[in-house]
């Protein structure tokens, strides 16, 4: 290890100038504004920890150093990971324009845990989170027609967020949502808008000031922003307030719960996996099997079983 960070040292004839790289490494990324916005978060945290530490020359030993700091810091998992991955990305990219070698080449990330974090709802909290919310207002209808779409659709926050009135079509005699999802640039993934939640919306929408079809599906009423986009944190918020409002006040109930809610009432009902993986639009299996696993261990009932032996 000593040879080959000696190697290193030799290789690099002066302090690097991040800021520069960094604005190298930005323009040449083909990626989204948030993989842009992750990357630049990554390399800059690193950058602060060298400075803090008055490195001039990092070197591997400074990353995995770096990593250790922040799981001391009690940094999420998922957070770890990402700035390791980001700042790979980042000297990976460095090495091949020859400007400084790759010191994050095969240091590992951390363990993620692959079980969902956030709860879900059983079906009969689902209806009390409904029967609660206030639909006579144009509000109301907003925030009931958002929630019961989500539920039924297992949409994200920013699917609801980028959904237009003219995303909502028709397949065979199905009125549908268009949706562009994470990550993706088009809308050619869809779900359908059962007859309640067809309803829900189109009183929204008969409620709204003005309506055209390239408008935002959802709109906020607020006097600072009205008629513009809602916002992903406005979506998250309204369904906080509903799970709330109905009596479920956890921190492991968020907006995402109602997504996991619609994959595990969807298989508790008899969907297969291979449904329920195209109805959250999961690119990989696995992701799906995750549901799957825990209603598994859920209908495990071997301490029952000891329980009737021993008592």
């Amino acid at each position: 290890m000593d040879l080959v960070i000696s190697q290193e040292n030799r290789a690099i004839q002066k302090q690097p100038n991040f800021s520069e790289l960094l604005e190298g490494f930005i323009s040449y990324l083909d990626v989204s504004e948030a993989s842009i916005r992750a990357y630049m978060k990554a390399t800059k945290q690193f950058y602060i920890y060298i400075m803090e530490h008055g490195i001039t020359e990092p070197t591997r030993q400074d990353v995995i150093g770096f990593r250790e700091q922040l799981k001391t810091e009690g940094k999420k998992a998922s957070t770890i990971q990402n700035y390791i991955t980001g700042l790979r990305q980042f000297f990976k990219w460095t090495e091949g324009t020859g400007a400084y070698p790759n010191i994050a080449k095969d240091v590992k990330g951390v363990r993620l845990n692959h079980t969902h974090k956030k709860d879900y709802l059983t079906s009969r909290q689902v209806k009390n989170v409904l029967q609660g919310m206030e639909r006579k207002t144009k509000i109301g209808k907003r925030n009931y027609a958002i929630v019961t779409l989500m539920l039924t659709g297992g949409l994200r926050t920013i699917e609801v967020s980028r959904a237009n009135i003219e995303d909502i079509r028709t397949v065979r005699d199905q009125s549908v949502l268009f949706l562009q999802g994470k990550g993706r640039d088009d809308r050619n993934e869809y779900i359908k808008l059962i007859d309640q939640v067809e309803d829900a919306i189109t009183d929204y929408l008969k409620n709204r000031d003005t309506v055209d079809a390239k408008d935002p599906l959802f709109t906020s009423s607020s006097n600072n922003s009205k008629g513009n986009r809602l916002s992903t944190r406005t979506v998250s918020y309204i369904a906080k307030t509903a799970m709330q409002q109905a009596g479920y006040d956890s921190d492991r109930l968020t907006a995402h719960s109602l997504r996991h809610t619609t994959a595990t009432l969807n298989l508790i009902n008899g969907g297969t996996l291979e449904e329920t993986q195209q109805l959250l639009r999961h690119e990989n299996i696995s992701t799906t099997m995750i549901y799957l696993h825990h209603l598994e261990r859920a209908d495990n009932h071997s301490e029952e079983r000891i329980g009737e032996a021993i008592f």
